[in-house]
């Protein structure tokens, strides 16, 4: 278990992404993940208003009733914590007070619960001014509609500032963020975001963190690819640099026992100011590999091997 940020909150370091729910995931299946989940010691569901709202025919908020309909199934309300998003939901878009206030009473509905134990603004909004929009979180957290604040995709300089908001007003102050990160993706986070989050005692959550599947070693060639949904996700990773990350990945892992994806993720877990790592689990046989990373660990050796070969990517 860590503690995340400042909120006192104690988590199982993997974090469970739901994204597939609702999508590549029917509601049986993902009740099923959502149930090993919990059995194998998770505890932190993410997911968004705006989940699925990218696939035809859906509206968004897929993935929020799936896992609110589950909540309501299984009276494990109490076991579990539920973080959501807003500023992406088609009816929801933007951080005004007035939307953030109507996107997250929809989301708590969807949710079947009277509260949200982390809200994130999912995207900045540089048409709101942040005062609005900090002002909005800290209202519902002092209605008990929500527990914590957190904030992804923000750049350094607009955390900074929602922080310097927030302690100017009293107000609730972020205490997770969830950017982008990974082996072959770490210029979003190193070293402005990881910098601020470590000063302020703000956790960090990241997502991506296996790079859309590339760092589960599937991909090796071009014709993996081929045939592939994320084959234009992958593919940019696919040059001699992020396979030679691949290569350690898979030597590192074959020594532990483990998957590559295992080995990736504890990469993150262990770097300066993370407490978490957010994954997603499309069936119940791809959650031991995301499980496993909270208890391998790696060498300072491996650590620094892994390191190495990404600093060669420039990601």
């Amino acid at each position: 278990m860590t503690t995340l940020g400042t909120s006192g909150l104690e988590i199982h370091p993997v974090v469970l992404g739901g994204n597939t729910f609702g999508w590549t995931s029917d509601e049986s299946e993902s009740r099923r993940v959502l149930d090993a989940f919990l059995e194998s010691g998770g505890g932190l569901v993410d997911t968004a208003d705006s989940y699925s709202a990218w696939v035809e025919g859906h509206k968004g908020g897929e993935s929020e009733r799936v896992i609110g309909s589950w909540l309501a199934g299984r009276g494990r309300r109490d076991d579990v914590l539920i973080a959501t998003k807003v500023s992406r939901h088609p009816e929801f878009p933007g951080l005004s007070a007035a939307n953030v206030k109507a996107a997250a009473e929809a989301s708590l509905k969807r949710l079947e619960t009277e509260h949200i134990d982390i809200y994130y603004a999912h995207f900045d909004d540089p048409e709101t001014p942040l005062e609005e929009t900090v002002g909005a979180f800290d209202a519902l957290v002092r209605e008990g509609k929500v527990r914590y604040v957190g904030v992804s995709n923000y750049g350094p300089d607009r955390l900074r500032r929602w922080l310097e908001i927030a302690e100017e007003a009293g107000a609730a102050l972020p205490v997770v963020l969830q950017p982008h990160y990974s082996l072959v993706h770490r210029r979003t986070v190193e070293p402005g975001l990881r910098d601020i989050a470590v000063q302020a005692g703000i956790g960090m959550v990241p997502y991506y963190a296996l790079a859309s599947g590339f760092l589960t070693g599937k991909y090796r060639t071009e014709s993996d690819l081929v045939g592939r949904a994320r084959a234009g996700a992958v593919g940019r990773h696919m040059g001699p640099e992020g396979l030679a990350v691949v290569d350690r990945l898979v030597e590192i892992a074959d020594a532990h026992g483990v998957a590559p994806a295992t080995v990736a993720l504890a990469w993150v877990l262990g770097r300066p100011g993370v407490a978490g790592v957010l994954a997603s689990a499309r069936t119940t046989e791809q959650l031991p590999a995301l499980m496993d990373a909270a208890r391998v660990s790696l060498s300072e050796q491996e650590a620094d091997a892994l390191t190495r070969a990404s600093d060669a990517v420039g990601g």
